[in-house]
């Protein structure tokens, strides 16, 4: 008899609500992603069941992605000129350099928190 998967928990017995292994997952469930992917979204609806798997990546080593019903997913609602504009207005003020006050046409990276031009200014004055 073969051993079942570590995360295999169809009843929700052991995790509290029905778990399944990476790639295991019964049809009719998806994860937002892939709601999103196909012009849905979870539209009110509680998390069903969950994946979860190792990684090393994190501390806990342990990951999981939560899973709806396709049935009971809505189709994602489309966006107003309202929102197009609010989200030009919140992109514009991502690529605005807060030191030189420049549009640096790209994305401040978070890291730097100013343009690269204003990050390698002290490095040239030296």
């Amino acid at each position: 008899m073969a051993a079942q998967p570590r995360f295999w928990d169809p009843r929700g017995e052991r995790f509290g609500t029905p778990t399944y292994p990476w790639g295991l997952v019964p049809l009719g469930l998806a994860t937002r992603r892939q709601l999103r992917a196909r012009g849905l979204r979870p539209g009110g609806q509680q998390v069903v069941a969950q994946i979860l798997w190792r990684s090393r990546r994190y501390n806990a080593g342990i990951r999981a992605a939560y899973l709806y019903r396709l049935d009971l997913a809505k189709p994602v609602r489309p966006m107003t000129p309202a929102k197009w504009a609010a989200l030009a207005k919140a992109n514009a003020a991502r690529r605005l350099c807060p030191q030189c006050r420049r549009d640096a046409g790209y994305v401040i990276p978070t890291s730097l928190g100013v343009c690269v031009t204003c990050a390698d200014a002290p490095s040239l004055a030296a």
